[in-house]
């Protein structure tokens, strides 16, 4: 993997960030640059793809036990270039492209000493309240999560190392491997990245379901085997090594766990109710293993190396870029079923260098991976 520096321009003083205040309420505020503290660069923000935990802040205010107190910028899935450094951080540093892994766990706990830092508890997660996130033109974080990315791989396609790094602690966690045979439920971008992987990783047998007919014509083109509109057809008799849900529908959880082989894995990635009934006597009967999934911790290095290599496509699933502007308006296009992936582009340029739009400044992705 080969990596170049960019030059590096003055940094500014104050920069313009995008600000949740309340529910349904964002705006753009002036605020200081944020300095890098000992351990940290200061990276100007590049690219950022907009979640769906965005955009259940921003309809609600809160999730689960994380509620928006204080006005906060959103976004999470984000890249850039790195323009200062802080103490202790190599000054060679300055003018590499980055991408950011949003979660920076204390290290010091015991889930971070046995490698689990996913599971810290005091972990400082880029736009989970009250940590601010990356709509903005300027963010510090330690030096260590801001992954170096080589050329090949572009500034929306660093920001959506994050949700693919999802997909792939999902499939390392169902044992997917050469040969496995794959259940995805939900044909989201969650659900699309890991069947991507899965497909990298030489499932030869990926089954995705969805009530989408356009978001299973996607998953065909990323590859899936087979899909299944459940709206329109029953589950057929399937029996997979792996289950993947990431659609938090209890019913496909449910259906899922019908559908797994003795001795199978079953990983949960989709967030819905927070409680479910399930088929205790098949899971008891097949000896089925089932597990949550938590974000992911060690993924980066696999997920630019996969990107490196052309065997995942982000930009693909970009569907609309939008400038700083206009993040209301990414956040309500994230919810159309035709949209994958929304960019927000602090620096304001679209793909052919003119300031991004406020709708959709490339169109048309999904049709073409």
């Amino acid at each position: 993997m080969t990596m170049s520096a960019v030059a590096v321009d003055s940094v500014p003083a104050t920069m313009r960030a995008s600000v949740l205040t309340s529910p349904g309420e964002v705006g753009i505020e002036d605020r200081p640059v944020p300095t890098a503290q000992a351990g940290e660069v200061l990276v100007r923000i590049g690219s950022v793809g907009v979640c769906g935990s965005d955009v259940h802040y921003y309809q609600h205010g809160r999730i689960a036990d994380f509620v928006v107190r204080q006005p906060l910028v959103l976004g999470h899935e984000a890249g850039g270039t790195i323009v200062d450094v802080g103490a202790g951080v190599p000054s060679e540093r300055l003018g590499q492209r980055v991408a950011l892994e949003p979660g920076v766990p204390c290290r010091v706990c015991d889930q971070c000493k046995h490698g689990r830092y996913n599971l810290c508890p005091d972990v400082r997660f880029l736009a989970t309240p009250p940590i601010d996130g990356a709509f903005a033109e300027y963010l510090a974080i330690a030096a260590d999560f801001a992954h170096p990315i080589p050329d090949s791989i572009s500034d929306d396609a660093a920001g959506l190392l994050e949700p693919l790094s999802v997909g792939i602690w999902a499939c390392q966690k169902a044992n997917v491997g050469p040969g496995s045979t794959v259940l995805i439920t939900g044909a989201g971008p969650i659900g699309i990245l890991t069947t991507q992987v899965a497909s990298a990783f030489g499932a030869t047998d990926i089954t995705v379901t969805d009530v989408s007919a356009e978001r299973l014509r996607v998953a065909r083109t990323f590859g899936a085997t087979r899909v299944i509109n459940v709206t329109e057809d029953e589950m057929p008799g399937l029996s997979v090594e792996s289950y993947i849900d990431c659609s938090g529908v209890p019913s496909a959880v449910v259906a899922g766990i019908r559908s797994t082989a003795p001795a199978g894995h079953i990983v949960l990635v989709g967030m819905g109710a927070d409680e479910i009934s399930i088929p205790v006597g098949v899971l008891q009967g097949r000896e089925l293993k089932l597990t949550g999934a938590f974000r992911y911790a060690n993924t980066y290095p696999t997920a630019i190396a996969m990107a490196e290599a052309g065997l995942v496509d982000l930009d693909a699933l970009v569907t609309a870029t939008f400038d700083l502007g206009h993040v209301v308006e990414a956040l309500e296009h994230s919810q159309l079923p035709t949209s994958m992936k929304a960019i927000v582009r602090p620096g304001g340029l679209a793909d052919d260098g003119r300031p991004a739009a406020g709708g959709m400044a490339a169109s048309g992705n999904l049709a073409t991976p």
